[in-house]
C-alpha cells in the first residue's frame, strides 16, 4: 500500500492531520504533470503550471479533502479538475474574442490540452463530453493521457484495467474523438 493510500485510508477514518500530509505528498507529482504540459505551451499564455496545481487542489476541496477511494480516485478527480480548469480558461479567452471559427483538427497531432488554440480545446471538451455519454472509462482514459498528461502505463493503473485495454481504448477513443470533432 502505498503512502498516498494510507493517508487517504487515515482522512477517510477522520484523521484532522491527515490532509496537512496529503499535499506536500502529492504536489510535486501534481507540479511535474503540469509543467510537462505548460512547457508546450504556446508564448503568451497567462496560466501557468503552479496557477494549475493550485487552482485544481483548491477544486477538489483544498484542506477539506472528501473521502478518496485509493490514488486512482484521486489522480482521476484531478484529471477532471485540470480539465474543467483548462476548458474555463479557454472559454474566458474566447468570450474576450468575441468568436472563432470551426477548424479541422487532427488529434495524433495534439500532446496536451494546454498546448491547443481555445477553439479547438472547446471542440475537445464537447466532443468529450459525448464520449462520456458513450463510453465514460474511455472518456476518463483521455482525461488522464490529455489532461493530466499520464502516460498509457500510468493510465491504465488509475482506471484499474490492463495497459493492452488502455491502450486500445486510447486508440478507440482518439478516432472517435476525431470522428466527432471533424464532423461538426
Amino acid at each position: 500500500m502505498t503512502e498516498l493510500t494510507v493517508i487517504l485510508q487515515r482522512m477517510e477514518q477522520g484523521d484532522p492531520h491527515a490532509a496537512n500530509e496529503l499535499l506536500p505528498l502529492i504536489y510535486d507529482e501534481l507540479r511535474k504533470l503540469a509543467a510537462q504540459k505548460m512547457k508546450r505551451e504556446a508564448p503568451g499564455q497567462t496560466l501557468q503550471a503552479t496557477a494549475l496545481v493550485h487552482e485544481a487542489w483548491l477544486r477538489l476541496g483544498g484542506d477539506e479533502q472528501p473521502a478518496w477511494d485509493n490514488r486512482g480516485h484521486f489522480f482521476a478527480a484531478a484529471a477532471e479538475a485540470m480539465r474543467r480548469i483548462l476548458i474555463d480558461n479557454a472559454r474566458r479567452k474566447k468570450a474576450l474574442r468575441h468568436g472563432g471559427g470551426a477548424q479541422r483538427v487532427n488529434l495524433d497531432a495534439f500532446e496536451l490540452a494546454a498546448s491547443l488554440p481555445d477553439e479547438q480545446l472547446l471542440a475537445l471538451n464537447e466532443a468529450l463530453e459525448q464520449l462520456m455519454a458513450h463510453d465514460a472509462r474511455k472518456a476518463e482514459l483521455v482525461k488522464l493521457r490529455f489532461f493530466a498528461g499520464l502516460t498509457n502505463e500510468q493510465a491504465a493503473r488509475v482506471l484499474g484495467v490492463s495497459e493492452p485495454t488502455a491502450k486500445r481504448d486510447w486508440a478507440y477513443a482518439r478516432a472517435w474523438l476525431y470522428r466527432q470533432m471533424n464532423s461538426a
